[in-house]
């Protein structure tokens, strides 16, 4: 049987005194309280639009890649990356400045806050990314380590360099893999390593090594800039899986799915067939795919935090993936690397974007 319902009746000096009660028992004072109501610090992609400009950390110089001209403008494939981004969020390719940054730099100079990006030839690992409190916004290269040989020591295969000098940037996963390379092959090596990458293509120009050890495509550039290219060869082994791709802080999740779609959308926009030189006929289609892409359905700007057109002005910026790769390293450049792993998956090769929709 339930008991008579008691009444309890709280004048508003009793009530105020029982809050406070509250607050005291649990812990947690008015300064704590307000804490909950605090707006939350900006976000990078707020400090990028108040600044108005996107900071971008990118390489010494890696041919093709991310290199300055003779006018000091900055060139390549990491580059238009990073004006694609700036595209998107700036909706100026123009508006991002660069700050190259060696390998030893550039984790720190990501984290301490000094780009908001880095696409600078850095594979994505667990060790990266779980470690550093860093997050990878896709893969824009599949690359693998390779070696760049003497002629003079007539080998065409990484394992017959069995006790070579070895040259080596330091600091780098480079510099592990080419350890692991010899140790499960059982054979030896002389490790010279160089604080940066130019060291150490210095060190091998001058023949202080018999091979130069880095990811395949920076060696096909290394190799033109020999006072005698024809006197070097770029082995065909791939020692290693190197995953390249544009790096954030791991602690905004906001500004890394925007990246990471920036990336996805250059790839997206090869595969439905949308580039830079037919952007007014992709904003008149009526294909569902193509509509989303441009903005003209979905709302996924605004679910970005950006315009609708946010896709388009990445496009614009300087091309889809495929406009991209063949400008910077294709076989039209002066590196001429095939698309390989790089081609789309509908045509042999391992580049897959999720889809826009």
């Amino acid at each position: 049987m339930t008991g008579p319902a008691i009444s309890v009746n709280l004048n508003k000096g009793q009530a105020d005194m029982s809050k406070t009660s509250w607050i005291r028992r649990s812990g947690l004072g008015l300064a704590a309280l307000a804490g909950f109501i605090l707006p939350a610090a900006a976000g990078t992609l707020d400090t990028v639009k108040q600044r108005g400009t996107l900071q971008c950390g990118v390489s010494e110089g890696v041919a093709s890649f991310s290199e300055q001209d003779a006018q000091g403008n900055w060139r390549g494939f990491d580059v238009d990356f990073c004006r694609a981004v700036a595209a998107a969020v700036l909706g100026d390719a123009g508006k991002v400045a660069f700050t190259p940054l060696s390998a030893s730099q550039r984790f720190d100079a990501l984290k301490g806050g000094k780009v908001d990006l880095l696409a600078r030839n850095s594979t994505w690992t667990l060790g990266r990314e779980a470690e550093l409190g860093l997050a990878f916004a896709g893969i824009t290269y599949h690359d693998g380590q390779g070696f760049l040989a003497k002629r003079s020591l007539k080998v065409d295969t990484a394992l017959s360099l069995d006790k070579a000098k070895i040259c080596v940037e330091a600091g780098t996963t480079t510099q592990l893999n080419l350890a692991d390379f010899f140790k499960a092959n059982s054979m030896t090596y002389e490790e010279k390593v160089y604080p940066s990458a130019a060291e150490a293509f210095a060190a091998f120009e001058s023949g202080q090594c018999d091979a130069l050890t880095r990811d395949q495509s920076a060696l096909h550039g290394d190799r033109l800039r020999l006072a005698k290219p024809a006197e070097a060869i770029v082995l065909p082994d791939v020692i290693s899986k190197e995953p390249l791709g544009p790096v954030v802080r791991s602690d905004d999740f906001p500004w890394f799915t925007l990246v990471k779609w920036v990336n996805f959308a250059l790839v997206n926009a090869e595969e439905i067939g949308v580039s830079s030189t037919n952007l007014d006929e992709a904003l008149k289609s009526t294909k569902p795919d193509v509509r989303r892409f441009v903005g003209a359905e979905g709302g996924f700007g605004k679910a970005l935090g950006l315009d609708a057109d946010w896709a388009v002005r990445a496009v614009k910026a300087g091309g889809n993936y495929a406009e991209i790769y063949e400008r910077n390293l294709g076989t039209g450049s002066k590196l001429g690397i095939p698309r390989g792993l790089n081609q789309l998956w509908s045509m042999g090769g391992v580049l897959y974007a999720p889809p826009l929709r």
